[in-house]
């Protein structure tokens, strides 16, 4: 029985060699020792809003819908921005076409155009960072958001722009405007972190631990509105003619 038992050791170990040899899945044989601590962006986002404090503000378990039982799932969290650019948005129809396509036209037909395009203000890489999603954590993005020049706050759903101008439609055209949104793009992560437990007779100590989630926030570029009107979106329009 002891020879047999052997025997079956030594098969196993030539398995587990061969299996180093050739390259193989040994990973299913010896998994790693930290993978029940790895957790997944959308976990660490849950874990940020859910964080004792957020950007340097103190919360309570209310302010995520949380009951007193259900605590924080990590002491703090906060945003690190590691880039801001600008570039254009895609091109967006803003008028509806005006023809200058009868059969007798001889001359150019001057049009009162009134042209607007609505562009979305504030949309994140997680759901937990939308807008009305869980309390989000919009709010705590907008300090990073705001510093830059020409953006509005993060809360605001969308931003427009308009006017209305006077144009020329040549024989045989159709005008309308188009519009090209000024975009912006700020990248960077939420850095969570569970402080270390130094134990207690009852409870085994356990080390600092701290998540990282990349996060991008894109929005459009925004002027500010006059009198204190909301701001308006920058860009750029322009008219378009197409063959009747």
């Amino acid at each position: 029985m002891a020879k047999r038992a052997l025997k079956n050791k030594k098969i196993r170990l030539v398995a587990i060699g061969s299996a180093l040899a050739t390259g193989a899945a040994v990973v299913t044989l010896l998994p790693s020792a930290n993978a029940a601590e790895e957790k997944t962006p959308e976990q660490i986002m849950t874990m940020c809003e859910r964080s004792a404090v957020v950007s340097g503000e103190k919360r309570s378990v209310e302010d995520f819908g949380g009951a007193f039982a259900d605590g924080f799932q990590a002491d703090n969290c906060d945003f690190a921005e590691t880039n801001f650019e600008t570039f254009d948005g895609p091109k967006e129809k803003a008028s509806i076409d005006f023809p200058n396509c009868e059969p007798n036209a001889t001359d150019p037909a001057k049009v009162s155009i009134t042209w607007k395009a609505t562009v979305g203000q504030g949309e994140g890489k997680y759901t937990a960072t939308q807008q009305g999603a869980g309390g989000g954590l919009f709010g705590f993005l907008s300090g990073s958001w705001l510093k830059h020049k020409g953006t509005t706050d993060l809360t605001i759903k969308s931003v427009a722009a308009g006017d209305t101008e006077t144009r020329e439609v040549p024989v045989g055209k159709v005008l309308h405007m188009e519009f090209t949104p000024k975009m912006q793009r700020m990248t960077g992560e939420w850095r969570v972190r569970i402080d270390a437990d130094p134990g207690s007779f009852a409870v085994n100590p356990s080390p600092e631990q701290n998540f990282a989630a990349p996060e991008v926030i894109v929005g459009p570029v925004v002027l500010a509105g006059a009198a204190g009107a909301p701001g308006i979106a920058d860009g750029v329009a322009k008219p378009v003619l197409t063959d009747c």
